[in-house]
């Protein structure tokens, strides 16, 4: 491969505090640590466009266990102001589903035939709140844009690029039309968490026509126990799993990158 078939573009997905130990609401084990690797990728003068990712989620988001009472199988109500509104006028709310255990059903607001079931989280990374930040030690001043995702109460979206639900599509980020203005052709995925959207943004990205790595030591999955069957998933839809160490990193660090 050429110089001029290889421009490549770094996606730091999701490095917020509320994903982080040792306070964040849906801390990711180790996630702290991935990030002397990350910073060492956005210091690369090899890597023309470097982007980072935040889940920006309203207060009534889908994907808040907090919003689903055990009774009501339906997504939270758009007028819903905060996962806690109904407790603080009842002394007594009703009890909600559990956050990592329980699920809901998520149906595209377009086209309610098309649906699927998801994990219900803890309540994370709320619009204007101290968890959606950006954690301080990723060097920030090397990223070129940040992109705002989960911001539509009734959608969840792991992905950087689009929610799962395409008939039709719901929303778009503007990602791919980011990365093909820039000629991109090769991504590099990092940061949390891996197996969801670390995962999800990789996957996109070889849906969009890009070659896609995810690096592995510059991230850190929800359930580690299930990291390597993960890794089989992508890899079966196209994105290639690769190590630092290895020659599709290591040409990042060269001046003139050799073939891939």
């Amino acid at each position: 491969m050429t110089d001029s078939e290889f421009r490549p573009a770094l996606l730091v997905i999701d490095m917020q505090e509320d994903f982080c130990p040792p306070s964040g609401a849906l801390a990711v084990a180790s996630g702290r640590d991935i990030i002397p690797l990350i910073n060492r990728l956005l210091a690369l003068p090899t890597i023309p466009l470097k982007i980072a990712t935040k889940d920006w989620h309203p207060p009534n988001h889908v994907s808040f266990a907090a919003n689903h009472p055990l009774d009501d199988g339906l997504p939270p109500s758009s007028s819903s102001s905060s996962p806690s509104s109904s407790s603080d006028a009842n002394p007594h709310p009703k009890p909600t589903k559990r956050p990592f255990l329980d699920t809901t059903v998520i149906a595209n607001p377009r086209n309610p035939s098309e649906r699927y079931t998801t994990r219900l989280w803890p309540v994370h990374c709320v619009q204007h709140t101290p968890g959606a930040s950006l954690v301080p030690e990723l060097d920030v001043s090397r990223v070129q844009h940040v992109i705002e995702k989960g911001t539509s109460p009734d959608v969840e979206m792991y992905s950087a690029f689009c929610p799962p639900l395409r008939d039709p599509k719901v929303s778009d980020s503007g990602l791919a039309a980011l990365l093909r203005e820039n000629g991109t052709t090769h991504v590099y995925v990092v940061g949390l968490a891996g197996d969801y959207c670390v995962r999800s943004t990789a996957e996109d990205a070889v849906r969009e026509g890009f070659v896609a790595y995810v690096v592995e030591e510059a991230t850190k999955a929800v359930d580690p126990g299930l990291w390597e069957d993960v890794k089989k998933e992508m890899e079966e839809k196209g994105v290639r799993v690769v190590s630092v160490d290895g020659p599709e990193v290591r040409r990042l660090f060269q001046e003139k990158g050799g073939s891939e």
